[in-house]
């Protein structure tokens, strides 16, 4: 099944900046072909080859300035490795290659992808966007990465797929969060169809034109700019494409808090804080929550006719 989408924020090839415009275009060519001969002699060693040649899509205008890399790199969510947010010195230790993301459920073309072939059968683009954690805190990132319903286009969803469910490793030896065993690992989280099929789903796989770091959801993760932070999973090792609903981390946790769909509402608070301003990493500087967290016009058609559910936390 093709899933059909809205385009309207895509942008002519004409308008993007070409990569050239930075770098030579035969040393970038160059570059890559050498990276494409050495990808399975680097990933059987567990380095993690450089990016492939991307363009920023100049479609995304943040309205705010980047955060910096290293607060970005250095606050994170990742309770795999810790309830704190300095995890990045432990999920360092997390090996990124090899690396394989399964695809399977209800759709045509089951497939178990090597991460390094997944990147080079993917339309890779840096995208800089907003990211709203449930907590109140916001950064703003340039993610590198791919459209999900490219991912989706390729194994081709049934007619009867209705969710996507996303599993994100377990490693006991390097993830020392899994003996809280009072959790429910390992950590799902879900989309319906119509979301994975929307063009702002995006599957990050760089982060600062560098690969993903593990206390960012290295080396794959996925994205959804309009939710909270934590319907975001990260380390992917499997998507499932099924028909029921699936059971999800947080939704299971504390259902009360945290519930599925979990977009951005200023008007709409946490049953324990106020989602009214968000607190910028870096700065600390407090400004208003934007609905949808500023991505309304691509996003919020998604909803007509589910406006019974909680659509907000």
């Amino acid at each position: 099944m093709v899933i059909h989408r809205r385009r309207g924020w895509n942008s002519p090839a004409s308008a993007i900046t070409p990569q050239d415009a930075l770098l030579n275009r035969r040393a970038l060519m160059a570059g890559s072909a050498g990276l494409l001969a050495a990808a399975p002699a680097l990933a059987q060693s567990g380095a993690v080859p450089a990016l492939p040649p991307h363009a920023r899509n100049p479609a995304f205008e943040p309205g705010r300035a980047l955060t910096a890399e290293r607060e970005a790199t250095t606050y994170n969510n990742f309770y795999e490795f810790g309830s704190h947010k300095t995890i990045a010195r432990d999920a360092a230790r997390m090996p990124r290659r090899p690396w394989t993301l399964k695809v399977d459920g209800l759709v045509e073309n089951p497939r178990e992808f090597d991460i390094d072939d997944l990147i080079r059968l993917m339309p890779i683009e840096e995208r800089v966007l907003r990211l709203r954690c449930v907590e109140a805190w916001a950064m703003t990132v340039p993610w590198t990465g791919f459209p999900l319903a490219a991912l989706m286009n390729l194994v081709k969803p049934l007619g009867s797929a209705k969710y996507l469910a996303f599993q994100t490793a377990q490693l006991p030896a390097v993830m020392p969060g899994l003996r809280q065993s009072w959790y429910p690992w390992p950590h799902m989280e879900a989309c319906t169809i119509a979301e994975a099929g929307n063009a702002m789903s995006f599957m990050p796989v760089g982060l600062y034109g560098q690969p993903l770091p593990p206390q960012n959801g290295g080396p794959v993760r996925v994205l959804f700019p309009w939710k909270y932070g934590f319907k975001s999973g990260k380390s992917l090792v499997r998507i499932t494409v099924q028909e029921q609903r699936p059971a999800t981390f947080w939704g299971t946790i504390q259902p009360s808090e945290y519930g599925f769909w979990a977009n951005v509402n200023p008007q709409v608070a946490h049953p324990r804080w106020s989602q009214a301003t968000e607190r910028l990493i870096g700065t600390n500087e407090r400004v208003p929550t934007q609905m949808w967290n500023g991505y309304g016009e691509f996003v919020a058609s998604l909803y007509e006719g589910v406006q019974g559910e909680r659509l907000f936390v």
